[in-house]
């Protein structure tokens, strides 16, 4: 079978691509014009292309690439864009600078593979005109949340990798990076009033190595007996997150809270229940059962820290994670039981949703969003988003519940499960084989209410990094998986023989970038690899996955 044309093994594909006869030139003359608001689109165009192609792309009151924001281009949204590539010219439209940004990474697709390495990195002589195949695309995303979670409380990746994968979501028209920035393993985000939470909650003494360990099995020895540690600093935050912002990508962050904060407790035992215990940052996988305490002070501690988060990130949605809270240390303590009682909450295990509405409010004052982790489908506070990872099914009664949601269940979008049956390889997550197939097949999308419920917004791949403690193992992991995620999300179903056609021409781009993929499949997979379950006979946890 001959390879498609470019236009033809774009990805995620396109809403509507008509293919034209002939090519359009790049070269050292070609230059770009601009309307208002069109600007970041043009800086972005050539921050991209420049290294690359070696081309100035300069500015230009009559360049033969245009980029045009267009307000009555209303039906393309936000995000949609126009590309037309003409022999003489290109035109490049959207109703919204976000939908210029979007075009952009079009384009660069449009380019031969070998754009994408940087010029100091190709080999042979240096190519001074580059060529664009003709074609008309209208290209507008499926659903508005299109993500990949990244773990990096309980392995740190320094802000150098989370760039790049910023690049790649870009690429692949993602526009959400979830930060899982604390954790029961680590807490990686300065908070000033509490310093000693990356002084102290930063750094364990070892790391499990054991697989086992990750369902919570006893006496598991698998320890590297290697101390892990890492934190950002705010200057590298907010730096991410304006490099992320040029890119049209939005940074989640998540802090968990009330349960996965054996860091935190380390650091500051007083905000437990056990205010006396001296706590080691946790060295297992799994669900520690620790949890913070419901005093006045743990409420000060989860505004000072969300306050901080909110200066760092503007994202409308702030995460608080909000699952895998053990309730044992309240219904023992006379403190958490008698507030239970001052709040008029019928069990200590109620105090749950307490704190989390608490947190939630102050978010809302504030004018964020608040986001969690949704075990069931009714288990959040009025005005959460909820992100159902354990069953579908949880996604329709949180919709039925008013929440909006973001569907992230564990069988088809945590990228952290094998992705074949093969067992050689490094150590991954129990759990059911997640394969590219799966992935690309996704859930039936369930059914919002006519009135009065939430909406769909989405979905995301998940990358929990107990096994994953570089950044050969993020690439590994995420692709090609994320390339299908991403079609379903920006395109919404294709056939899988249409996918994997392009996905087979796309791999080149990843090469290209120098991305350190898992292969293609060779065969179907088969349904016993796909059905394949976690081993241990209770749910996964939550922060395995």
């Amino acid at each position: 079978m001959p390879a498609p044309r470019r236009d033809q093994a774009l990805l995620p594909r396109p809403t509507r691509l008509s293919l034209r006869s002939g090519h359009f030139t790049l070269d050292a003359g070609t230059g770009v014009r601009t309307t208002p608001g069109a600007e970041g689109a043009a800086e972005l165009l050539r921050e991209l292309l420049a290294p690359t192609t070696g081309l100035p792309l300069a500015p230009s009151p009559s360049g033969d690439v245009t980029l045009a924001v267009d307000a009555g281009l209303r039906g393309l949204g936000r995000e949609g864009y126009g590309l037309t590539v003409s022999p003489r010219s290109i035109l490049l439209r959207a109703a919204h600078p976000t939908g210029l940004l979007r075009g952009v990474q079009t384009v660069r697709q449009l380019l031969p593979d070998q754009a994408l390495i940087p010029a100091e990195g190709a080999d042979g002589e240096r190519v001074d005109r580059w060529e664009l195949p003709c074609t008309e695309i209208t290209d507008v995303p499926h659903r508005p949340w299109r993500g990949l979670m990244l773990d990096v409380a309980r392995h740190f990746h320094d802000a150098d990798t989370l760039r790049r994968h910023v690049d790649l979501l870009a690429l692949h028209k993602l526009n959400v990076l979830h930060l899982h920035l604390t954790d029961d393993q680590g807490w990686r985000m300065p908070v000033a009033a509490y310093p000693r939470l990356t002084t102290v909650g930063a750094r364990r003494a070892r790391s499990m190595t054991d697989p086992a360990g990750a369902t919570g099995s006893v006496g598991t020895t698998g320890f590297d007996d290697r101390p892990h540690g890492g934190a950002y600093t705010r200057a590298e935050l907010t730096g991410l997150v304006a490099y992320a912002a040029r890119r049209g990508v939005s940074v989640v962050p998540e802090t968990e809270m009330p349960g996965h904060v054996r860091a935190a407790l380390a650091a500051y035992p007083h905000l437990g229940n056990h205010p006396d215990r001296a706590l080691d940052v946790w060295t297992r996988w799994g669900v520690c059962d620790t949890v913070l305490g419901v005093h006045d002070a743990v409420l000060d501690f989860v505004h000072d820290v969300l306050g901080e988060v909110m200066d760092v990130f503007p994202s409308p949605y702030i995460h608080l994670g909000g699952d895998e809270c053990p309730t044992t240390e309240w219904e023992e303590s006379p403190t958490a039981r008698a507030r239970a009682a001052a709040e008029g909450l019928s069990r200590p295990a109620d105090l749950h949703g307490w704190l989390l509405g608490r947190a939630g409010s102050y978010l809302r004052e504030h004018g964020r969003h608040p986001v969690a982790w949704a075990e069931t489908g009714s288990a959040l506070p009025p005005g959460f988003t909820a992100m159902s990872w354990r069953e579908p099914a949880h996604a329709a009664e949180a919709l039925r519940r008013g929440h909006d949601v973001v569907l992230t269940h564990h069988r088809t979008t945590y990228l952290d499960y094998a992705q074949d049956d093969d067992p050689r390889g490094t150590p991954v997550q129990p759990g059911p084989v997640v394969d590219l197939r799966t992935v690309h097949r996704g859930d039936p999308e369930p059914t919002a209410p006519a009135s009065g419920g939430g909406r769909v917004l989405g979905t995301q791949a998940q990358i929990w990094t107990e096994f994953a403690p570089t950044a050969a193992d993020l690439d590994r992991l995420a692709y090609p998986r994320l390339c299908a995620l991403a079609e379903r999300a920006w395109t919404g179903p294709t056939t899988w023989t249409d996918f994997t056609r392009r996905l087979t021409a796309h791999t080149r781009r990843l090469d290209a970038l120098g991305v350190r993929r898992h292969h293609l499949p060779t065969t179907p997979p088969s349904s016993a690899a796909s059905a394949r379950t976690a081993p241990s006979a209770r749910p996964p946890t939550q922060h395995t996955t």
